[in-house]
C-alpha cells in the first residue's frame, strides 16, 4: 500500500504508461515477467497483474469460446443461416441468396464493415441498422474475403442471446468466465465491488483519461445509453440488439486471467472444450496482405477469432506479423483500443505462450520489425530477456 505522500507524487508526477507481460505455460504456471506504471494515477494506485482493464479485441477470442461451448452443446451451428436463431433474416442488400454464418462472422468473413457506428445506443434495433447498405462491403460477399470488422460481433452476441434466451453478458459469465474460475466481465456489469475497485484507468497517449476512471463505483449506464440518454434495461430485447455489452471488445480481465486462458489453449480445452473445437477456431485461412485490413501485413492469417503471429506466413514479404522477431508460429489475439496495446499469444509446440497489456502507446504507432507498435515489441523483448522460449519458466514462485 502506498503512503499518502507517495500516492501524491505519483499523481503530480507525469503519468508513466502501464505495462503488464506475464508467461505462462502447458503445466499451469503463471509467472510475472513485467509489472509497471499506475492503475489508476489520482488514487496512487500501482499496476498489478490481477487489475483487469478492458482488454480490446482479445474479447472477440473469448465471445468465440462461449459460441463454441453452444456448439458442443448443440444450440449452436457454426455453418447455419443464423436467421434461423435471431427470428429475423439477416442478408447482404447485395447478396440477398448468400446466408450469413456464425463461422463467418467470427471469422471476418460475413462481408460486414464498420462505416456504420457498431456502438449503438440502447433502444437501437440491430436489424435496422444492418438493413443499411453502408453496413455492408459490396466487393466481399458473405464467405468471401477476409475484412476485419468489429459490426461482426454485436451480431454473434444478438445470436447467442436469442438461442440461450440470456442477456450477452451474463450468458458469457455462465459459458466462459465462471468456469475458467475468471474474475472478469463485460463492461462492468457483472464484475464484483474488488474487480471494480482494482480496475485500470486506460490513458491516451497525451496522459488523458480515455476509459473505466470509476473512481471505485461502476458506471451510472453498463451499455451505450439510449438516445435521449436513459438507461433502462428492462426494456432490452434479447437478440434484437446484441452491442450493449461490447461483445467486440468490451472485456474487462487481468493479464493473470488472459493467461489462465491461454493455458486451457496449451491443454488442449482441458476440460473446457474439446481439442476438435480449438482445432476450428485455430485453423488459419491466408488474408491478403494488401488489401483491407490486411494492409501493412498485420493480419497475415485469421481463423475463426484467433490470428497467427510469425510462422509460415513469413514467407510472403508482404508479412509484417512477426512481433517476437523469432519466426515461430503463435496463435492467439492481439487487442488496440484508447491508448491500449494488448495481446494473447501461445506457441502449441513449445506448450509456453505471453499475455500483456500495455496503455498510452500513440495511435499509428509501429515497431521496427513487425506491424505491431514499437511500444509492444519493447513490453515482450523485456518479458522474454534472460527466459529463452526453449526453457520452462525460470521457477514456479509467484505462479497462479
Amino acid at each position: 500500500m502506498l503512503t499518502a505522500i507517495a500516492a501524491l507524487t505519483l499523481a503530480a508526477a507525469p503519468v508513466p504508461p502501464a505495462a503488464v507481460a506475464v508467461a505462462f505455460d502447458r503445466e499451469g504456471h503463471i509467472e510475472t515477467r513485467v509489472v509497471e506504471g499506475a492503475a489508476d494515477r489520482d488514487a496512487g494506485r500501482l499496476l498489478t497483474a490481477d487489475d483487469p482493464v478492458r482488454i480490446a479485441s482479445i474479447s472477440k477470442l473469448v465471445v468465440a469460446l462461449g459460441v463454441m461451448r453452444l456448439v458442443e452443446a448443440g444450440t449452436l451451428d457454426l455453418d447455419r443461416d443464423v436467421s434461423d436463431y435471431l427470428g429475423w433474416r439477416l442478408r447482404a442488400p447485395a447478396y440477398p441468396d448468400k446466408r450469413v454464418t456464425l463461422a463467418q462472422l467470427l471469422g471476418h468473413r460475413a462481408g460486414l464493415t464498420d462505416n456504420v457506428d457498431y456502438a449503438l445506443p440502447l433502444g437501437t434495433e440491430l436489424e435496422k441498422i444492418l438493413q443499411n447498405p453502408a453496413a455492408w462491403d459490396i466487393a466481399r460477399p458473405p464467405g468471401g474475403d477476409f475484412a476485419y470488422a468489429n459490426l461482426n460481433y454485436p451480431v454473434v452476441a444478438a445470436v447467442i442471446e436469442a438461442a440461450t434466451g440470456e442477456r450477452f453478458d451474463r450468458a458469457m459469465a455462465r459459458l466462459v468466465l465462471e468456469p475458467l474460475k475468471l474474475d472478469a466481465c463485460f463492461n462492468w456489469t457483472t464484475c464484483g465491488d474488488g474487480a471494480v475497485a482494482r480496475a485500470v484507468v486506460l490513458y491516451g497517449a497525451d496522459g488523458s483519461v480515455q476509459r473505466d476512471d470509476l473512481k471505485r463505483r461502476l458506471p451510472a449506464c453498463p451499455a451505450v445509453p439510449a438516445a435521449d440518454g436513459s438507461c433502462d434495461l428492462t426494456t432490452y430485447r434479447l437478440g434484437r440488439h446484441g452491442a450493449g455489452f461490447s461483445p467486440q471488445g468490451g472485456l474487462r480481465i487481468s493479464a493473470n486471467g488472459l493467461a489462465r486462458i491461454g493455458v486451457m489453449f496449451l491443454r488442449r480445452g482441458g476440460g473446457f472444450l474439446k481439442p476438435q473445437s480449438l482445432a476450428r477456431l485455430e485453423a488459419m485461412a491466408p488474408v491478403n496482405p494488401t488489401s483491407g485490413e490486411g494492409t501493412g501485413g498485420f493480419f497475415c492469417e485469421y481463423g475463426l477469432a484467433m490470428h497467427s503471429n510469425g510462422g509460415p506466413a513469413l514467407a510472403d514479404p508482404a508479412c509484417r506479423d512477426d512481433l517476437f522477431g523469432d519466426g515461430r508460429l503463435r496463435l492467439g489475439h492481439s487487442g488496440d483500443a484508447y491508448g491500449l496495446r494488448s495481446g494473447l499469444w501461445f506457441d502449441l509446440e513449445r506448450g509456453q505462450g505471453i499475455a500483456y497489456f500495455v496503455t498510452q502507446v500513440p495511435e499509428g504507432q509501429k515497431g521496427k520489425r513487425s506491424a505491431y507498435s514499437a511500444a509492444e515489441e519493447a513490453l515482450v523483448d523485456k518479458a522474454r530477456a534472460g527466459h529463452p522460449d526453449a526453457s520452462p519458466l525460470a521457477s514456479p514462485a509467484g505462479a497462479h
